[in-house]
């Protein structure tokens, strides 16, 4: 019997990080399943999905803790495996001017109708042809069957006159 296993990774970018990570998970006979990692401002963040026998567990946990003494700090979590309700999945992108708070903003229209943050993407640029920052975010979200679309778009478009949302209906594979 395996348990899932999901830990996550920050590290002062270096190469190297990566397979240290991957030879404890091998040494445990643990199966790398699903990652997602990033390069961001000298920094090295990732999260992953990890199969492991039950008994090895702890050692792996002890055996990642242990990187520690090489900078890589990883916390373990064991994954909960509940049925969930089925949702539906949306891809929301916005664009706007960038301004403190905006990310608080966005997320609490999404909790207030009950959206839930599968996965966020978001980044400043430079507006074309002006010295304005612009702000732009991708989102995969799961929503409720029961979840107004048109009120959520309008809560949303309401933050800012500049705001332009986009939210399309997609499957997961």
């Amino acid at each position: 019997m395996t348990t899932p296993l999901v830990l996550t990774v920050i590290s002062a970018d270096k190469p190297g990080l990566v397979e240290s990570i991957a030879q404890v998970i091998t040494q445990h006979g643990g199966n790398w399943l699903e990652s997602r990692m990033a390069r961001m401002a000298g920094q090295f963040a990732g999260i992953l999905r990890v199969d492991i026998a039950a008994d090895a567990v702890e050692a792996l946990r002890v055996d990642l803790e242990n990187l520690t003494s090489l900078g890589i700090n990883v916390q373990v979590a064991i994954s909960g495996q509940a049925d969930e309700p089925a949702q539906q999945h949306l891809l929301m992108t916005l664009l706007g001017n960038d301004r403190p708070g905006i990310v608080h903003e966005v997320s609490q229209v999404l909790a207030r109708h009950g959206v839930n943050v599968e996965q966020l993407e978001t980044e400043c640029t430079a507006a074309p042809m002006s010295a304005d920052t612009l702000f732009k975010a991708r989102a995969q979200l799961g929503i409720w069957p029961q979840t107004d679309l048109d009120s959520l778009r309008a809560d949303l478009e309401g933050l800012a006159d500049d705001l332009m949302v986009e939210l399309l209906d997609f499957e997961l594979d």
